[in-house]
């Protein structure tokens, strides 16, 4: 039998990195890891986690061949925090090939979010658009000429609607102009601060919160873990846990009908994807409902696989693609 031709798809995310092995001939898939999670490649620590991530998922998934020492051929990777186009993508190229002993031809590096959107296309080219809603938040879309457009995306403290982090803040807000009378009280201020291990009978409560969301720790994951709790509120009727959610469902059909309108799609499909999205039932339900408002036509659907197969069709491609 012959020996496989061995591409890898990588998914690399801030918390974890999956690396999956295929035969590039047969598509036929041959194992899969799983590594620690990579951050900024501009970060001090960037360059080292950014390798660690690729080897360590890769030598992983290794561990289910049948011969261990298969060279590898090409790499796909889509990491969090690469922008198309930019110094940090070519930088990420230069570091993969390094780390996984490839020449820079059959590496290709771009945001999980492009890795996302291929998965989610399959083997077809009509296009769609990709909307992702977690700790943070983005949109990307393809048109059947291959050209993309992304909306969102630019960092927590500049661009999150349409985030858990945004939706949890915002509730959080919201929790504090009721502790000072400025908006009526009701059981979202309670529900929140018993999040925060906070008693609304303290009369030191808002100043404990106000000293809690500077700390270090908390961060946009701090703000994203309050967002069930909004969510929840809102499903029980409370009028303004609703109206976060709302704003937040509004934010990202937005973003599916401007990048519909700039890449001229009819009634596109659009994939939701991200924490948010997949645990709030009632975001993805105002979605859909703004969707019809923003981007008549569109249609939520089930993404054909995942960003580890869009990784690997854009290995498939490099290999294809190289010099005979």
């Amino acid at each position: 039998m012959a020996e496989p031709s061995l591409i890898a798809g990588f998914d690399a995310g801030q918390t974890h990195t999956s690396c999956r092995l295929s035969d590039a001939c047969s598509g036929e898939l041959l194992g899969e890891g799983q590594g620690p999670g990579v951050c900024h490649l501009a970060a001090a620590d960037g360059p080292a986690r950014f390798r660690q991530a690729l080897q360590g998922s890769l030598a992983q998934a290794r561990l289910h061949l049948p011969h261990t020492g298969t060279p590898l051929l090409a790499a796909g990777i889509g990491a969090s925090g690469i922008e198309v186009g930019s110094s940090v993508q070519e930088l990420g190229r230069q570091l993969a090939a390094e780390a996984l002993q490839l020449p820079l031809e059959r590496v290709v590096v771009t945001g999980d979010e492009r890795t996302a959107l291929r998965g989610a296309m399959g083997n077809h080219h009509q296009g769609g658009i990709v909307v992702i809603s977690g700790t943070g938040t983005i949109a990307v879309g393809r048109n059947p000429a291959g050209q993309e457009h992304r909306c969102s995306g630019w960092g927590w403290l500049l661009d999150g609607a349409g985030s858990a982090t945004d939706i949890g803040r915002d509730g959080l807000a919201l929790s504090l102009a009721m502790a000072d009378g400025r908006q009526p009280d009701s059981p979202l201020r309670a529900r929140i601060w018993a999040g925060l291990n906070v008693s609304t009978g303290d009369p030191q409560a808002a100043q404990a919160i106000k000293a809690l969301v500077v700390e270090p720790g908390f961060g946009a994951a701090g703000f994203a873990r309050l967002a069930p709790l909004v969510a929840v509120a809102a499903s029980e009727g409370d009028a303004g846990a609703a109206a976060v959610v709302e704003r937040s469902a509004q934010a990202l059909a937005l973003m599916a009908a401007t990048i519909c309108t700039r890449l001229q799609l009819n009634a596109p499909r659009v994939w939701p994807m991200g924490g948010a999205l997949e645990h709030l039932a009632l975001l993805r339900c105002r979605l859909e409902a703004s969707l019809r408002e923003y981007c008549p036509g569109a249609q939520l659907q089930v993404p054909a696989a995942d960003a580890c197969s869009g990784a690997l069709s854009l290995a498939r491609e490099c290999l294809e693609a190289r010099p005979r």
